[in-house]
């Protein structure tokens, strides 16, 4: 290994984000389902939440000059890295209970592991991120685990 990882960035794991609260509307479900080409009718009239719906629903609503040259909000949840190159390393989704029009959900995000490999080119970074969503009842909605791949 080449000892990218320093104790400071380690010091990382746990760290968690604000909660983030959104409210499922009909319109926003129609919408998505139209976008994304769904044709059930269930999502055409906004009646359930499509998979994946979740995911426009809690990105950040940035300025341009606060996205990443990948045209990606950046991340305050993560520290800064000595690599920078990000790629996709693996997603995870686990569907607990259907969001509907009226919810009110909140997500919290947790760093949940940082990690150091070596690639065929060099070292590889990974980190993962654990999204909790919860609706009012405090029950688990959704969890989705991402891992992301630095070089």
């Amino acid at each position: 290994m080449s000892g990218l990882l320093s104790p400071e960035i380690l010091a990382n794991i746990g760290k968690q984000s604000e909660p983030q609260r959104e409210l499922v509307t009909r319109r926003d479900i129609r919408k998505y389902a139209i976008a994304t080409d769904n044709r059930q009718q269930k999502y055409l009239r906004g009646d359930v939440a499509p998979p994946m719906f979740h995911v426009p629903l809690f990105w950040d609503v940035v300025e341009l000059n606060q996205l990443s040259p990948d045209g990606v909000s950046i991340d305050h949840l993560l520290p800064k890295f000595p690599l920078e190159k990000a790629m996709a390393g693996g997603l995870q989704i686990e569907y607990h209970l259907p969001m509907h029009p009226g919810d009110w959900v909140t997500a919290t995000r947790t760093l949940t592991n940082i990690y150091e490999k070596e690639g065929r080119s060099g070292a590889l970074i990974f980190y993962e991120i654990i999204m909790d969503i919860l609706n009012d009842a405090n029950q688990l909605v959704i969890r989705e685990k991402t891992t992301r791949i630095l070089r």
